[in-house]
């Protein structure tokens, strides 16, 4: 177990998450701890936690996570728990719910709303916390799983389990603006996390009106392709530019996009959570903006 008892370095100026809570820009994603993948193999654990107290060591103060990240006996949950445990103060654990996941791996229906309040209870217990910072409402893309009485029942069940002072801060994740302004009707929407980056950016609208809002805007696969041919020459002419990867330029680039992104970059290997968190401090000028931008376009 690491102690930490020295107050760590911020990464850049802190984001008052939810208003309250301040978290370096650059958090940490953590469902390739148990598996690179989520159908395996497992990771090797201590090269696994021993990624996730580098993360922190290094600065890192927001991790996410989720109950269904998990590979066999080896979860996202209990590595936190067995490596952080008792938590830095200023630790923020941001967890999902949503999703249904069998033991063997399999994925069942959405859950219930009686179901998410047992997914919280579980989550608080496998973290040993008494309130979690952050829970999020993972929704599904199939319109039958968005429907108007299915969002306001689902997410009303979190929103009471707030109201119990179970959880802080409550979030939607993989969300539209419409069900995004349906929730706040319902309670208070701290942060949205959606698929964003410099090559998939149809969320642009959502990432509007969270900056509009103030509301943290969390993006996920912010470094992956998703099958597109990446332009290799722009991003090394960049990458060049600063003496850095293409990877943190990747990041950079959304971090750029607005003040209220936090990235959750995560990964399996010591080398590259190192490499990620890095990318905080990468300033990039307008020139590399509108050259990604027009190259990915």
């Amino acid at each position: 177990m690491t102690t930490h008892s020295a107050p760590r370095p911020p990464l850049t100026s802190p984001y008052l998450l939810g208003g309250d809570l301040p978290v370096a820009r650059m958090g940490f994603g953590t469902m390739r701890l148990p598996a690179s993948s989520l159908g395996g193999p497992a990771n090797d654990p201590e090269t696994s936690a021993a990624v996730l107290r580098r993360a922190v060591d290094l600065g890192v103060n927001h991790l996410d996570t989720a109950w269904f990240y998990f590979h066999g006996d080896l979860s996202a949950n209990g590595l936190i728990r067995s490596v952080l445990h008792p938590y830095p103060d200023d630790l923020v654990l941001a967890a999902k719910v949503g999703p249904v996941r069998h033991p063997d791996g399999s994925w069942g229906a959405q859950a219930t709303p009686g179901e998410l309040a047992a997914h919280v209870h579980r989550t608080l217990r496998e973290l040993g916390r008494d309130r979690l910072d952050l829970v999020y409402l993972r929704l599904q893309d199939s319109e039958a799983d968005k429907a108007d009485d299915s969002l306001a029942d689902r997410f009303g069940a979190l929103a009471a389990l707030r109201e119990e002072g179970l959880i802080r801060h409550l979030g939607l994740s993989n969300t539209t603006t419409d069900e995004l302004a349906r929730a706040q009707r319902i309670a208070p929407v701290a942060a949205v996390q959606n698929m964003y980056g410099l090559f998939h950016r149809q969320d642009q609208t959502v990432l509007d009106a969270c900056t509009r809002q103030g509301i943290a805007f969390v993006p996920f696969f912010s470094l992956e392709t998703l099958g597109r041919p990446e332009p290799t020459e722009p991003l090394a002419r960049v990458a060049a530019r600063h003496g850095a990867s293409p990877q943190q330029v990747k990041l950079a680039w959304t971090m750029a996009r607005s003040p209220v992104v936090l990235p959750i970059p995560g990964t399996s290997s010591p080398a590259h959570v190192e490499d990620n968190i890095a990318a905080a401090s990468l300033h990039l000028t307008e020139e590399d903006l509108t050259e990604l931008t027009a190259a990915t376009a």
